[in-house]
């Protein structure tokens, strides 16, 4: 992603068994934002709605990153979620993480927090991971 060289940082990293996954955004494959949140003229976010299809997609953009080192979602052991609005991301958590993770209670250790922004304005969620291999 054209951000990777701007901010200066990697997307993962392994260290023995360990991958830590820098923090997932819902982008397409060009690093356009997936249902974008509107905004004022303040660059204030109006509506939380589209919560869920950025989250689905910081999933699929995870699975991405994971499977570069052999690992997939079953290879999680840890994340954390930053939101913009946590009644919006409690409504989406339970089912997206459940499908993401094939499970009714996926055995993932999960911490989800709050920020009034996240890098792009029209951003929702971010999401980082932790997992073992």
């Amino acid at each position: 992603m054209p951000w990777e060289s701007t901010y200066g940082y990697a997307q993962a990293v392994k260290v023995g068994d360990t991958i830590y996954i820098s923090g997932q955004l819902g982008h397409d494959a060009d690093g356009n934002i997936v249902g974008p949140a509107p905004l004022d003229e303040h660059n204030r976010i109006l509506d939380h709605s589209n919560m869920e299809v950025q989250m689905r997609q910081s999933y699929e953009n995870a699975k991405l990153m994971l499977a570069k080192y052999g690992a997939t979602l079953d290879n999680v052991v840890e994340e954390v979620l930053y939101v913009t609005d946590m009644d919006a991301a409690f409504a989406a958590a339970g089912p997206v993480r459940k499908a993401a993770y094939a499970s009714d209670k996926p055995a993932v250790a999960s911490t989800i927090l709050v920020t009034p922004r996240l890098a792009l304005p029209t951003q929702l969620i971010e999401i980082k991971f932790i997992a073992r291999i």
